[in-house]
């Protein structure tokens, strides 16, 4: 080890860019959110916690958000209920 260093071209800032299209932001999430995201990752052998994230944000966004995602689950089980009336016979 040196008992000094030059760090006269050194530049700040991240030493790898974000790729194009892509935003690095600090953002706080629950503990319980990120050992989910974890998890999956560990159980499939690797990968990359923050991509399974933004996956999951982008199909939330897909989707429509959690008002459609309510409205379709309802819808089917109106649906379900429905064909087991008329299956049983029932009005």
């Amino acid at each position: 080890m040196k008992r000094e260093y030059d760090f006269s071209k050194g530049k700040r800032g991240p030493v790898v860019p974000a790729e194009p299209g892509k935003t690095r932001i600090t953002i706080r999430l629950d503990n319980a959110v990120l050992d989910h995201f974890r998890k999956q990752v560990h159980q499939a052998g690797g990968g990359n916690y923050q991509t399974l994230i933004n996956e999951a944000l982008r199909e939330y966004i897909r989707r429509g958000g959690i008002e459609s995602a309510v409205r379709r689950a309802v819808r089917q089980e109106l649906h379900h209920i429905g064909l087991q009336r008329l299956a049983s016979g029932e009005r």
